[in-house]
């Protein structure tokens, strides 16, 4: 699996997992909030100048996220983060192997 593709996959997991806890949509799937704020790290994650090359966004000099979308998503990885490795352990291993990239 490429790069772009593992970072997709990752904060669609994340994404889904915040929303189920704060938000719980009724037909299990995101609120409009979440669905947008995850069409909107694709869309970013399709655009990335350093495409499959690039490191994790958190250590990338290019700051790509608008202001208010950097801190939604911050918001979400300060919360899944930590349980990321509970959920989903193998995104989480690979995840952490390539932020040490």
């Amino acid at each position: 699996m490429e790069r772009i593709d593992q970072e997709k996959l990752v904060v669609n997991q994340m994404i889904g997992i915040y929303c189920r806890k704060h938000h719980k949509p009724a037909d299990g799937d995101l609120c409009a909030d979440c669905r947008n704020l995850l069409d909107y790290a694709h869309q970013r994650l399709d655009h990335c100048p350093k495409g499959n090359e690039k490191s994790s966004c958190r250590k990338c000099e290019i700051h790509c996220y608008s202001k208010a979308n950097r801190e939604k998503i911050r918001e979400v990885m300060r919360y899944v983060g930590p349980r990321m490795i509970f959920i989903h352990p193998l995104s989480t291993i690979r995840h952490l192997i390539s932020e040490l990239k």
